[in-house]
């Protein structure tokens, strides 16, 4: 509501023919949602990262995400075997093969995504914080926007992100598989930790001095 007064008393329609007024109006309620919109950006960070991170344990999802962490320069090592032999043993999503899973149990598959999955529902429930620690849940957005950063780099280093030359023209740079396409959208979550973390540290700033 003050938020909503300050713009009022900044954005004045009275002077202003009736059809315009309204529309500043809207403007005006529109300008006044950022704190709310703000809640909302947050909340929707801390369900992608808990939902997302929960899934971690699940068989399909372990085996999803092989070719990013096998082909990545910074979490190869993480796996047992060197890209791209995980190609012989993929699983579809759904689909329950004993050999390809045995092959994953060896390449240690299970237990990464098990880490994996401990560290985004961890950031999740940092950033979920906010109220009581915001100096937490700007450690939670900060560390974030490293793991973002982490997985935009799979754009660059996973060949399956990209459609496969198999006849269609449309192939390599810039068609976006399907892994490719579910990578991309971490841009918006990279923003999303930016804001979020920044909007933390002031509320932490000034919390801190009183």
């Amino acid at each position: 509501m003050a938020t909503e007064s300050v713009y009022s008393a900044t954005y004045t329609t009275e002077s202003l023919p009736s059809s315009v007024s309204r529309i500043r109006r809207l403007y005006v309620k529109a300008a006044s949602l950022d704190r709310f919109g703000m809640g909302m950006l947050r909340l929707g960070l801390v369900i992608v990262l808990v939902w997302i991170g929960g899934l971690k344990f699940a068989t399909y999802e372990a085996d999803g995400i092989v070719p990013l962490v096998a082909n990545s320069p910074f979490m190869s090592f993480l796996y047992h075997h060197p890209a791209p032999e995980y190609r012989q043993h993929m699983n579809k999503e759904g689909q329950v093969v004993p050999a390809n899973q045995h092959w994953n149990e060896s390449n240690g598959t299970y237990p990464v995504s098990y880490s994996l999955g401990v560290i985004i529902v961890s950031l999740g429930i940092m950033i979920a914080l906010y109220p009581i620690w915001p100096q937490v849940s700007t450690v939670g957005s900060f560390l974030l926007i490293l793991m973002a950063l982490t997985t935009l780099s799979f754009l660059v280093t996973t060949p399956e992100a990209w459609v496969p030359g198999l006849g269609d023209p449309h192939h390599g740079f810039p068609y976006l598989s399907g892994a490719g396409r579910l990578v991309v959208k971490d841009c918006i979550m990279l923003g999303a930790a930016i804001v979020t973390m920044s909007d933390a540290a002031k509320a932490y700033l000034r919390r801190s001095a009183y």
